[in-house]
């Protein structure tokens, strides 16, 4: 039997599994990514009960896939289900990239080094020997801590709504450079060069209850979340005097490129893709 190249019988199955899933820009970005590398892949979405990834693994490991991507709200259950992590997967205590191999799961965790390519590469914004702060002390926060700490801050400082919960988790964290845990309202008086927000306030249009004033002159403010339109908290970092603001569209470009080199061995180049998602989203 004759198999064309674009049959798609003849191309690597890979995944993104979630729930919600239907939203999800991974098949487009890794669509992207296989038209400029030539890259033989088929990349779907796949929606996956609470509680049944472990089922919908196996099926796809049966059906002969090479590997997945897994979002919101499995990254902790896949970070359980594999045989073995990376050093920064078991740092950020979540895995969202299976790499399938014969007879064992790898599991890596690529948000960190995701954001931080984005920051310094995309957006040249320096991140050793600044000032940092992070709003919120959830998965998103974790999975980023040691990539941004790898990169030698001045200081870092979660903030977030319950002071307790930012305070462990610098502790955890404490071993990797200077790093401290408080509520929103003990940043009064402190300034910051470069600001992030982990929260999910952005998708409910809301902002962290941020005091006045913690914008330093030439700081850079970045929001995970992303849209066709600046954030909320992009609007008040605006406001405060922030000298360059972004979402978190380049973020997931990035994360995504690092996927597919654990997958591939090949690094996408991710400026164009992000500039061809960022003209769809204007578009609607």
């Amino acid at each position: 039997m004759i198999t064309h190249p674009d049959n798609t019988d003849a191309r690597d199955e890979y995944a993104v599994m979630g729930n919600p899933i239907a939203h999800s820009k991974s098949p487009r970005i890794h669509s992207l990514f296989a038209q400029q590398t030539g890259e033989p892949i088929h990349y779907r979405a796949i929606l996956v009960e609470v509680g049944k990834l472990p089922e919908a693994v196996a099926d796809f490991v049966a059906g002969g896939g090479k590997g997945l991507n897994i979002t919101v709200p499995f990254k902790r259950d896949a970070w359980e289900l594999v045989d073995e992590r990376s050093r920064r997967a078991e740092r950020a205590g979540a895995v969202n990239t299976i790499k399938i191999e014969p007879g064992r799961l790898f599991g890596d965790n690529t948000d960190g080094v995701g954001l931080v390519n984005d920051l310094r590469h995309n957006l040249q914004i320096p991140l050793q020997d600044r000032r940092i702060l992070l709003m919120g002390a959830g998965g998103a926060a974790r999975g980023v801590l040691a990539p941004l700490l790898e990169q030698e801050p001045a200081l870092l400082v979660i903030a977030n709504r319950t002071p307790e919960r930012a305070v462990d988790l610098a502790a955890e964290f404490a071993d990797l450079g200077t790093v401290q845990g408080c509520g929103f309202d003990a940043l009064e008086n402190l300034q910051f060069d470069v600001l992030i927000n982990a929260t999910a306030a952005s998708l409910q249009g809301d902002l962290p209850p941020l005091p006045d004033g913690i914008v330093a002159e030439g700081a850079c403010a970045y929001d995970m979340m992303y849209g066709a339109k600046p954030t909320a908290f992009m609007k008040w970092a605006q406001w405060q005097g922030a000298a360059k603001v972004s979402d978190g569209l380049g973020m997931l470009v990035e994360q995504a490129a690092e996927s597919f080199y654990i997958w591939r061995g090949v690094r996408p180049e991710t400026r164009p893709v992000i500039a061809q998602l960022r003209e769809e989203l204007a578009d609607g």
